[in-house]
């Protein structure tokens, strides 16, 4: 077997954030297998890729991967195993044809993705499968680079956590590192609002929702949602975060522009 299974982290959203690599990856590979939540719905990395990529010549697989936790080390959902094998048999079927997969995933595949499930069934069927791994754009560095809010700096602490799991666990994190990503906030954002005012650190969270999509959004004051949040959502937590807000940041780095640009001129008219 001398194909490959390409699992290619596409970024958090906007086409213009895939890398150069996935980008050639996706180009070259015949078969796309591309994750989805449900069955009505679409692929998002599928969308983001076609906005970039020619599909007219490739072989298109649309999968549905229930969205249900995973605890490690515990059972797993029964629905979400079959998915995987589903989707590692058909790709297994396209390997042994002689033909190249791709499987997109959202942001990097190294975090908190489908691709590295697929990857160990894959394995555990097929131990000699070759499969590579493209890195991509996570969100929370998209989510960084447009509110322009550093995940950390010198001797900070960082933990990237999904915040659905125990309020136990969360609580304790929240008080122990110095930022905090917490990702699919979603479900539990009313929960999560009042256990950031308790903590004091409501000042010190912004919520970005679509990161680097076309309706990206970004909330700096933390209330109870006045409308559904979108499972695309991701808070920052810096302790050590400015009082500065996004606005006023940009504000400045606008002036920074019109600073250097008068300079530029300045020079060419010497």
């Amino acid at each position: 077997m001398n194909a490959t299974l390409f699992i290619v982290g596409v970024g958090p959203g906007d086409p213009d954030l895939l890398t150069l690599k996935g980008a050639k990856i996706l180009e070259k590979c015949p078969v796309i297998v591309s994750p989805k939540s449900s069955l009505k719905g679409t692929s998002t990395a599928l969308s983001i890729i076609k906005k970039k990529i020619d599909m007219k010549e490739k072989e298109v697989h649309e999968l549905l991967f229930p969205m249900k936790k995973i605890y490690i080390n515990s059972d797993i959902d029964n629905t979400v195993q079959e998915a995987w094998r589903n989707a590692a048999s058909l790709i297994l079927n396209h390997l042994g044809e002689g033909k190249d997969v791709a499987f997109p995933t959202l942001g990097d595949p190294a975090i908190y993705s489908t691709g590295y499930y697929l990857f160990e069934t894959i394995r555990n069927i097929s131990p000699g499968v070759s499969v590579q791994f493209i890195p991509g754009i996570p969100a929370m560095s998209c989510c960084s680079a447009t509110t322009c809010t550093p995940i950390c700096l010198g001797d900070e602490m960082l933990a990237v956590i999904p915040a659905t799991f125990s309020d136990q666990r969360t609580r304790q994190i929240l008080k122990t590192f110095d930022t905090i990503i917490l990702m699919k906030v979603h479900r539990v954002y009313d929960q999560l609002t009042e256990l950031l005012n308790e903590l004091g650190l409501l000042d010190r969270s912004i919520l970005i929702e679509k990161a680097g999509m076309e309706d990206e959004r970004i909330v700096e004051n933390l209330t109870k949602s006045e409308k559904p949040i979108h499972y695309f959502s991701t808070i920052i937590v810096r302790k050590n975060r400015s009082k500065l807000t996004r606005d006023d940041y940009l504000h400045a780095i606008a002036l920074a522009s019109i600073e250097d640009g008068n300079s530029t001129h300045s020079q060419m008219h010497k």
